[in-house]
């Protein structure tokens, strides 16, 4: 399975579309806030397409802060991280992810990407590929997951779309 997790895109149609376009393969899509405006556009565009998307910091709408998803047997927890605090570390979104039962837990809101395995829980924050920080490329997330069970993540930056 591939998963393809997506944050941050704030108002940027073009990147989010491309990121897509680009993952035609992909079994789901994941936004984690903070661009519920091209996420949906996009979303009219791909309606044969799996699509999640929890509300950020800078979203109006009325989307979930927090969706808890099942792929290949594992729960995913996926939030933009606000809530959790994330940017004064991971230790609150860890616990959510435990006390939903998850082995995945995905944020943004920081623009930073990362991954890594915290006390047995995969961990990604895929950056931002609208707006990076510290002098980042563009960056997106891809989850694939075996039919062993096996997990990869993998962060792929990309060109600047404007």
């Amino acid at each position: 399975m591939k998963i393809i997790v997506v944050s941050d895109t704030h108002r940027n149609f073009a990147v989010l579309d491309e990121i897509v376009k680009h993952n035609l393969d992909a079994d789901l899509f994941i936004h984690l806030g903070d661009g519920e405006n091209e996420m949906r556009d996009v979303q009219n565009l791909h309606l044969d397409k799996a699509m999640v998307y929890v509300g950020g910091n800078c979203d109006f709408g009325i989307h979930k802060s927090v969706q808890v998803v099942t792929a290949c047997g594992y729960k995913i927890f996926c939030c933009h991280g606000h809530v959790q605090n994330v940017h004064s570390g991971l230790d609150r979104l860890i616990a959510d992810a435990r006390l939903n039962d998850c082995k995945i837990a995905l944020y943004g809101h920081t623009h930073l990407y990362r991954t890594e395995i915290i006390d047995g829980i995969f961990i990604m924050n895929p950056g931002s590929p609208d707006s990076p920080r510290n002098h980042n490329r563009p960056t997106y997330g891809v989850i694939e997951i075996s039919s062993s069970g096996e997990i990869k993540m993998n962060i792929i930056a990309m060109d600047i779309i404007k």
